[in-house]
C-alpha cells in the first residue's frame, strides 16, 4: 500500500516563491512610487503657500491689494452662504436640497479658513479701513454693478446688512428661517443663486487682478464650482416649478 505524505512538489514550491518574490517586489515598487510621489506632491504643496510675512514687508500683498481685499470681502461672503445652508437644513426633509446646502456649508467653510489664514500669514487685518467700501478693490463702482434690488425692496447697501453684491439681507434671512418644506427650498435655491452670481463675480475679478498664484487659482476653482451649482439649482427651481429671480 502506498502511503501518502504531506510533503509539496519540490517544484511547485520553487514556483510559489518566486511568484511571492515577485509580488513583494512589484508590491514596494507600488509603495515607494507613491511615498516619492507624496513627498513631491508636499513639496510642491509648501512652495505654493504663501510664506509668513510682516504687515508690508516687501513681496507680501498691501493692505488694499486685490490680494487682501478679496481675502477679506469673500470670507464674509461665504459666510453668509454657510449661515443659509445651516437654515435651510433645518426647514426641510428633501434630502436633494440638504445635500446641496451641506456641500455648500462644508466648501465654503474650508476656503473661508483658507482665506483668513492667508491675512495671517501676510499680517493683514481681516477687517478692512473704515474709509475702504467691500469690493473697493475690484474697482471705483465694480462691485455694485452686479448686485441691484432685492425682492423686499432694499437697495444694495449696508442698511439691511447687504455688504456685497448677491448677499441676502437680513430680512430676507429671517423670511428663510420662517419658510417650512418647498417653500424654504425655493427661497433658498433663489438666495443661493443670488449669492454664486455675486461671488462668481469676486472671484472672477480675482483671477484677474490678484498676484498670489495660489489665490488666483483658489479663485479659478470658486468660479467653475458655483457655476456648475448654478446649474444645478436652476434645474431643481425648475423641478419645483420656479425660477431664479430677476
Amino acid at each position: 500500500m502506498t502511503v501518502t505524505t504531506g510533503s509539496t512538489d519540490p517544484v511547485t514550491g520553487a514556483e510559489r516563491r518566486k511568484t511571492a518574490r515577485v509580488r513583494w517586489a512589484a508590491g514596494a515598487a507600488v509603495a515607494l512610487a507613491l511615498l516619492f510621489a507624496g513627498a513631491a506632491a508636499v513639496a510642491s504643496a509648501r512652495e505654493d503657500v504663501p510664506a509668513p510675512r510682516a504687515a508690508g514687508a516687501a513681496g507680501a500683498p498691501a493692505p488694499e491689494s486685490a490680494d487682501a481685499g478679496f481675502a477679506r470681502d469673500m470670507a464674509v461672503h461665504h459666510q453668509q452662504a454657510v449661515e443659509m445652508s445651516f437654515i435651510v437644513r433645518d426647514r426641510t426633509e428633501d434630502e436633494d436640497v440638504r445635500r446641496l446646502a451641506y456641500d455648500i456649508a462644508n466648501t465654503q467653510a474650508n476656503q473661508r479658513g483658507m482665506l483668513l489664514g492667508w491675512l495671517d500669514l501676510w499680517g493683514l487685518p481681516k477687517v478692512a479701513g473704515g474709509d475702504d467700501p467691500p469690493m473697493a478693490w475690484m474697482g471705483s463702482g465694480e462691485g455694485h454693478e452686479h448686485g441691484g434690488q432685492h425682492a423686499d425692496g432694499d437697495a444694495d447697501g449696508d442698511a439691511d446688512g447687504v455688504l456685497m453684491a448677491g448677499m441676502a439681507s437680513r430680512a430676507e434671512l429671517e423670511r428663510l428661517a420662517r419658510l417650512d418644506g418647498e417653500q424654504a427650498e425655493v427661497f433658498y435655491l433663489q438666495l443661493m443663486t443670488d449669492h454664486h452670481k455675486g461671488g462668481v463675480a469676486m472671484a472672477e475679478a480675482c483671477a484677474s487682478r490678484c498676484t498670489v498664484p495660489v489665490e488666483q487659482r483658489l479663485a479659478r476653482g470658486m468660479v467653475e464650482g458655483q457655476q456648475s451649482e448654478l446649474g444645478l439649482m436652476r434645474d431643481m427651481l425648475t423641478e419645483r416649478k420656479a425660477r431664479p429671480r430677476p
